[in-house]
Parts: C-alpha cells; structure tokens; sequence
C-alpha cells in the first residue's frame, strides 16, 4: 500500500460539486481518501482567466503504481468533462502555457518515491512555487517532507510566502 498526495482542481462551471465527484471517483476507485482539505481559491497561476480556480488536496492510500494512478486520475478528469484537445487549441490560440479547465487532477506525492519519465514527474516539479497547491497541502500534511528539497510542506510555504512579499515590497 502506497500513500499518495493528491490535488483536485478547476475552473470552469459549478466547480465545487465537480471536485466533491471527483474525490468520490478517488474513494470509490483508485483507494481510501484518508484526509482531504477546505476548497481553496485562488487566482489562476501562470496565465489570465476569467474564473478564479477551486482547488482541494487529498491523502489517499492506494494499491496502484505511480503509473496506475495517472491513468486513473486522467480517466476520472475525463468523466468529469475534462477536454485536453478543447484546452491544447485554446493554449494554441492565446500562447498562453495553460488553460482554465472543468477539473485537473495532479500527483504531488507518491510516498518518497522520486521519479522523472516522459508522462510522470513525482515529486510534482512545481509545487513550491504555487500557494494554490501548498496552502491546501499544509491543512493535511503539513510536515511531509519533500523528499528532493529536503523540507516540509510548511516550510515550502513560508518560504514561498516570503519570496512572494519581498516581491510585493520591491525587495527583490
């Protein structure tokens, strides 16, 4: 049994019943949803939208390989309208690196293992840098320790909330 550290997202439409659906899809098929955090929102991170995003994480104990998960987290985006080829000509048309979406469904951790493949990056490359990952990651795990940068998941944070007032205050 592998515990993995899962985070829900999206933007579009009635968000919050979506997400509910989606830890429910979780439970009922990839393994035993053991904490899951408040929906957090927040401003899209990395391209303008019109809709602030709705995020929520979750720790789940699961029988599946890193590999299992993704294709099972990515069939339930499918279920729950997620369109990769609608958000792929959307990034096409304003060349912006991302898109809002009905759901997103993101692999932060699975336990310490650190892998990077072609489909597959554990732990998630960017979750440092984004406070709509690790504020909702702190409500659940706050002393996971990330198993590359050698800190906790709070520590990841104040860090991060630190850089981004040195920013604020033109200190950097």
């Amino acid at each position: 049994m592998a515990r993995a550290i899962i985070i829900t997202g999206g933007n579009i439409g009635d968000v919050k019943p979506r997400l509910r659906q989606a830890q429910q899809l979780i439970n009922a098929g990839i393994g035993i949803v053991l904490r899951c955090s408040h929906v957090y929102e927040s401003e899209a991170w990395g391209f303008a939208a019109e809709s602030d995003f709705k995020n929520q994480a979750m720790v789940v104990d699961t029988d599946l390989s890193p590999e299992e998960l993704l294709v099972a987290v990515q069939e339930i985006e499918e279920r729950l309208g997620r369109d990769r080829g609608a958000e792929a000509a959307e990034k096409a048309r304003t060349g912006e690196p991302y898109s809002s979406r009905m759901i997103d469904i993101d692999i932060l951790f699975y336990d310490d293992r650190v892998m990077d493949t072609p489909r597959l990056k554990l732990p998630h490359p960017l979750m440092q840098e984004r406070d709509f990952v690790l504020a909702p990651l702190v409500e659940i795990a706050p002393e996971k320790v990330h198993p590359v940068l050698g800190k906790t998941v709070e520590e990841l944070r104040e860090e991060l909330l630190a850089r981004q007032a040195a920013v604020q205050n033109g200190e950097v």
